[in-house]
């Protein structure tokens, strides 16, 4: 894989990992900042951050290639990006709604977790074990 692939990799997948134990361990202070986020100036902070990151990620890492890892890094490049772009274009309570009603709930929040998990530990596995192309 190329340098910048095994970095992202591992990268995203530390992220994920460590986002996912967290979640795990702090179900209630991470349901409580979800919820304290209808506060329209940390929306616009998060959602133009989200916006940077997919750009960088497309910009640096468009790469599509028949390693299931590299996919997976430029595909989160898009989604991240797409994602931005919409938070932008959605109005706030849309939005809101969205996050209160769909990731808060007790099974949805424990399948997000799970995956966050398996997503980095895939991602972190692969960019350390690989070796630079």
């Amino acid at each position: 894989m190329l340098p910048r692939t095994l970095f992202l990799s591992r990268l995203i997948g530390l992220y994920c990992l460590v986002c996912g134990l967290v979640m795990l361990a702090h179900k209630q202070v991470f349901v409580e900042a979800l919820a304290a986020l209808p506060n329209p100036f940390a929306m616009l902070w998060i959602t133009l951050m989200t916006l940077l990151a997919g750009l960088a990620m497309v910009l640096a890492h468009n790469l599509w290639s028949k390693r299931p890892a590299v996919v997976i890094v430029t595909l989160l490049g898009w989604i991240t990006l797409i994602k931005g772009i919409v938070n932008l274009l959605l109005p706030a309570k849309w939005l809101n709604d969205l996050v209160q009603g769909t990731f808060l709930c007790g099974p949805c929040f424990y399948s997000l977790a799970a995956f966050s998990l398996v997503l980095g530990a895939y991602l972190a596995y692969e960019g350390f074990r690989s070796k630079p192309a």
